[in-house]
């Protein structure tokens, strides 16, 4: 299995590199890890929605060229659905069961993502309806798609 995680932005703090770290290192047993960092379009401190709109267009073709054929895509967004820790394993699980060889995650910038990305998304995944630092859903990610292969292989990292 293919994992790909699409993220606008960099990890700054170490303390998050290094539980991205750890992460990826026990999501490694179950399959290939691949984080891509995109840069986030640059915008004026107070844009106008229709720089924000621009932005996130040229944030979607970046982020469109790095999507691996035969992908199952979450979107990570707010509007999205809330699942459990055992429902997101069980869409993990049916993925992979309906053929797909990756599974690709995106987290857009501070804006969002583009319309465009969000419909060409197999599922949209909202963590909650709260807002947290991208940075800090990147290791929530990585957590639970860890938790998600524990589960579907009866681990015993998953209580």
């Amino acid at each position: 299995m293919n994992i790909t995680i699409i993220a606008l932005g960099k990890l700054k703090e170490k303390y998050l590199r290094d539980a991205v770290d750890e992460y990826a290192k026990r999501i490694s047993a179950y399959g290939k890890l691949d984080i891509v960092e995109l840069n986030p379009v640059r915008l004026s401190d107070n844009p106008s929605q229709t720089e924000i709109n621009n932005a996130l267009t040229k944030e979607a073709e970046d982020i469109k060229k790095k999507i691996p054929n035969n992908s199952y895509v979450f979107a990570l967004c707010i509007e999205g659905k809330e699942k459990s820790s055992e429902q997101f394993a069980k869409a993990i699980d049916t993925a992979v069961l309906n053929g797909k060889s990756s599974l690709v995650f995106i987290i857009g910038s501070s804006f969002g993502m583009s319309d465009e990305i969000k419909s060409l998304a197999d599922f949209k995944l909202s963590f909650s309806p709260m807002t947290f630092p991208h940075q800090l859903m990147r290791v929530m990610l990585l957590e639970q798609i860890y938790r998600a292969f524990q589960i579907n292989t009866n681990g015993k990292y998953h209580k």
